[in-house]
């Protein structure tokens, strides 16, 4: 479980297919794709706090250390998870959005962040307001569901406040503060982004279902 706080921005050294697993992966500067799963080499600060076996969210995708040395990590993303999330379009030396699991002692500073991707959203709008950047985007119509004005949502694994609510998805605003540690702060629009849904509302939509 993670909280959606950002706690470093780790860069892609690395991407492998699984089709190329005994050679760097040809044409890895175009992204992964999603016909295979992929091991991705992750350069990051976390290292001293990371070992083989644990989970990190990658870009809000739960995904699980493989190997970890002084400065890196590896990963593997399997077919599935690059279909349904934004890693397939990574390429080496993109930014990435890193967070280590919660430990039960820590502060819940963000809200419950499992790192399961319910699927992406487009950036369409980007505008200032003020000392904050306004983000809007458009999303698949069956996750508006779950999104309520001043409810929390994930994308790229920052949690982050619903501002705004509009047909087609919702809105956010970003501090400096988040501009400057996340990967948002490099946004562009049509640029496709992971989303994670509250899933406290999703909990509360499957009881309704069964007791009716």
């Amino acid at each position: 479980m993670f909280t959606g706080l950002i706690a470093d921005l780790g860069s892609v050294t690395e991407l492998q297919r699984d089709a190329d697993a005994d050679a760097d992966a040809d044409g890895a500067d175009a992204g992964i794709g999603t016909g295979t799963g992929a091991t991705l080499t992750i350069s990051t600060r976390l290292t001293a706090d990371l070992q083989e076996g644990d989970s990190i969210a990658v870009n809000g995708v739960c995904l699980t250390a493989t190997s970890v040395d002084a400065h890196s990590f590896r990963a593997q993303a399997m077919a599935e998870t690059l279909r349904r999330s934004s890693l397939g379009a990574l390429a080496v030396g993109a930014p990435v959005n890193l967070e280590l699991a919660l430990r039960a002692d820590d502060r819940l500073g963000g809200h419950i962040v499992q790192g399961h991707v319910d699927g992406t959203g487009v950036i369409t709008e980007l505008r200032d307001e003020g000392f904050a950047r306004v983000l809007t985007l458009d999303i698949d119509p069956a996750l508006t569901r779950y999104l309520v004005l001043k409810g929390s949502v994930t994308i790229d694994g920052v949690s982050l406040t619903v501002s705004a609510l509009h047909e087609r998805g919702f809105a956010v605003s970003l501090i400096p503060e988040t501009l400057a540690r996340t990967t948002l702060g490099q946004a562009t629009l049509g640029q496709q982004v992971n989303l994670e849904v509250d899933i406290l509302a999703k909990h509360v939509e499957r009881l309704m279902e069964t007791s009716a």
